[in-house]
């Protein structure tokens, strides 16, 4: 299988990731103009395990490096798979809300605020689990990162003073995400061997697998969080899967492309690991917070005609987050 040997190119695998991760939600911007973000999601989390089979099955399984996917998958303890699972299925939760939180407030604050908790929760919970890293830089990115969603939430009330309870609504959907997605990258990374992807444990997963179990995890459990979300949705009118099934190709593949997406930066994240350590990898993938303030700010509008003083905010935010980032990346070097 690929394994990355070296902290610069590990660091690069994050960035990609943080593009990625950041940049998904646009796919469902672009159906949510036709497409309830209910049915969205189904073809999202095919898109995710599709991705998922794709890398096993290639970059998993070949070379001389570490274990092939199915043998791995083979020798893996019922314990690790247990873990990869839950982490699927903790992530599917999150990012269910999460798309509520976009379909609410748009991606400028339901990514600053829900993804950038995520980030400084995450953070801790992983290092907690492996502690690579320099803690004061890592800590201290962290610490300005969470300035900076203080900054984002503030600038949307602000922008949408005049509809209190959507601006309300839409930010405790979005902390509820953050706070359920920091903890699904650690039972993930659990199940595997972060010291020795070339030579992992017996009974413990590469990568490829664990990203696999992982995203069963995140299919499977959709069959129920989705279809009771569809049934009593946080917002709009129920759906129902008829209005799935009426829906035309061109739009159930915006829905894979976002889970490809998505997949891609996650799989690379994992990859990277290895040799960034859980705690820096997650958190630069994190950084993902960012890219999709950008998108928000800057293609989709969000903060259009909002009151004097909030683009000074928002420069402000962006700045804050750049630094933290920056300083997460000190933290490994």
């Amino acid at each position: 299988m690929y394994i990355v040997t070296s902290y610069p190119f590990a660091i690069f695998l994050c960035f990609i990731t943080m593009l990625c991760w950041g940049s998904w939600g646009n796919t469902q911007k672009l159906a949510g103009k036709t497409w309830r973000y209910e049915l969205f999601y189904w073809d999202y989390v095919l898109g995710v395990l599709l991705l998922s089979l794709i890398f096993a099955f290639t970059l998993g399984s070949s070379g001389d490096a570490g274990r092939g996917f199915v043998e791995d998958l083979k020798q893996a303890d019922l314990g690790n798979i247990g873990s990869a699972f839950l982490g699927g299925i903790i992530f599917n939760a999150a990012n269910i809300l999460l798309s509520t939180a976009i379909a609410i407030a748009g991606m400028s604050v339901a990514f600053p605020v829900g993804i950038g908790l995520a980030l400084v929760l995450g953070v801790i919970i992983n290092y907690m689990g492996s502690q690579k890293g320099d803690p004061v830089f890592l800590f201290l990115g962290v610490g300005l990162i969470t300035i900076a969603i203080v900054l984002n939430a503030v600038a949307f009330k602000r922008a949408s003073s005049g509809n209190q309870k959507v601006t309300t609504k839409g930010i405790l959907i979005s902390i509820l995400a953050g706070v359920l997605m920091s903890f699904f990258y650690r039972f993930v990374a659990a199940s595997m061997d972060l010291d020795n992807f070339v030579n992992p444990a017996q009974g413990m997963m590469t990568p490829y697998t664990a990203v696999v179990i992982f995203s069963l995890g995140v299919f499977l459990s959709n069959f129920l969080f989705n279809t009771i979300l569809m049934k009593k949705p946080l917002s709009g009118e129920p759906t129902n899967y008829k209005a799935y099934f009426k829906g035309k190709l061109p739009i159930h593949l915006v829905g894979v492309l976002g889970g490809i997406i998505w997949g891609i930066g996650n799989s690379l994240n994992l990859i990277a690991a290895g040799k960034a350590g859980a705690a820096i990898s997650y958190g630069l993938g994190q950084g993902a917070t960012l890219v999709a303030a950008l998108w928000g700010v800057f293609i989709w509008r969000e903060f259009k005609n909002s009151p004097k003083g909030t683009s000074p905010m928002l420069a402000l935010m962006f700045i804050l987050f750049a630094a933290g980032i920056v300083s997460i990346i000190y933290a490994g070097a």
